[in-house]
């Protein structure tokens, strides 16, 4: 099974699968209740160890997104996006090529930017 994923709000999609008791390697869990310092933690500790692995570049991308970072946000997007696109399996049973994800997520900081 694959990690959580916790991907910008305006997706509401979660990567689920981790058991309920496995530690919150991803940061979906710090991220879904709001302690984005936390997360960011957990992330950046975990990409020292796995610094390929798309949903880490995804969750913390989002961490960046939700905390005014837009630019790191944009070049994390664009890493996954330089490798080779992975499955993520979501909460709701679909499952989304990391590369859709990482566009949605380049989408909404585009609309986000718009917007101010």
């Amino acid at each position: 099974m694959h990690d959580k994923l916790m991907v910008p709000a305006m997706m509401l999609a979660m990567v689920a699968a981790m058991p309920a008791l496995a530690k919150d390697r991803v940061g979906y869990q710090a991220i879904s209740t709001g302690s984005l310092g936390d997360a960011e933690r957990t992330l950046t500790a975990e990409r020292e160890i796995f610094p390929q692995r798309p949903e880490l570049m995804l969750n913390l991308a989002a961490v960046y997104s939700r905390t005014g970072r837009q630019a790191q946000a944009r070049a994390l997007y664009g890493d996954v996006l330089q490798r080779q696109p992975v499955a993520m399996d979501l909460a709701d049973g679909s499952v989304v090529s990391s590369h859709v994800l990482a566009h949605k997520g380049l989408a909404r900081l585009g609309a986000t930017m718009a917007s101010r």
